[in-house]
């Protein structure tokens, strides 16, 4: 088998079971599992596949810039934000991450809401312009741009003065294996440091992030309260519920 038919056999095999083993596919192909390890580094490289040990797992669509994240899946965090907005009670305290569904999120919320929501994007405390009753309060620090967030040290000591009761995270992968992940370390960081100021976290998972992942853990499944979702049932999702994680359905 020629490289090429290798690698897209490693990508069909990816695509069908959501997860590659380095080994087994190396026995199961006739070759070395240095080889095989060797394609995955490459499809790696080329943003095809997200290595962990031992072999591989689904990449995240949502690594992607932010402009082109806006068009990835709409009716997907729609209906999340949806769910997610429901969780939002007046006069509550509310941390909203950054990201294009936090942003649906956002447009979710009644126009006459009364409540606080702290939020380290900018995208996000312009969007709560349209929301007269709602104060909004921006925690700053170095922006990156990949998301419209701010991160970094400041932006971390800034957080650790806020008390909230409810925490809507966004990620770009959610895998029972590799668990809430995201592209970036500082942003992890920052994700984590938001996630210890709140009562209840919840995971905003449009269906492309389920069974997907990226570098940098962001915090164990079993700390968050649930993952909202729309995703279809299948491997990944019975996978998180074999883990024990509170699946928001929505």
């Amino acid at each position: 088998m020629l490289t090429a038919q290798r690698r897209d056999f490693l990508l069909e095999r990816l695509g069908r079971d959501g997860r590659l083993v380095a080994r087994d596919i190396a026995a199961e192909l006739g070759v070395t599992e240095d080889m095989i390890r060797r394609d995955l580094r490459e499809l790696a490289a080329a943003g095809k596949v997200q290595r962990v040990y031992g072999g591989a797992l689904p990449v995240s669509p949502a690594v992607a810039d932010y402009a082109t994240r806006t068009s990835v899946a709409p009716g997907s965090k729609r209906r999340v934000a949806q769910a997610a907005a429901q969780l939002v009670a007046p006069g509550s305290v509310v941390l909203l991450d950054g990201g294009t569904t936090a942003l649906a999120v956002v447009e979710a919320l009644p126009r006459d809401l009364a409540a606080t929501i702290v939020t380290h994007s900018p995208t996000i405390a312009v969007a709560l312009v349209d929301h007269p009753r709602v104060d909004v309060e921006l925690i700053g620090g170095r922006l990156f741009r990949h998301s419209m967030v701010a991160c970094g040290a400041a932006a971390v000591e800034a957080a650790s003065q806020v008390r909230a009761d409810l925490f809507l995270l966004g990620v770009t992968g959610v895998h029972a294996e590799a668990g809430l992940t995201t592209g970036d370390r500082d942003e992890a960081a920052m994700k984590r440091a938001l996630a210890v100021r709140a009562g209840d976290t919840y995971v905003l998972a449009s269906a492309e992030k389920i069974g997907a992942a990226s570098a940098f853990e962001v915090v164990p499944l079993d700390s968050v309260s649930g993952v909202i979702t729309d995703a279809e049932d299948g491997p990944a999702l019975s996978s998180l519920e074999q883990a024990g994680v509170k699946l928001v359905r929505t």
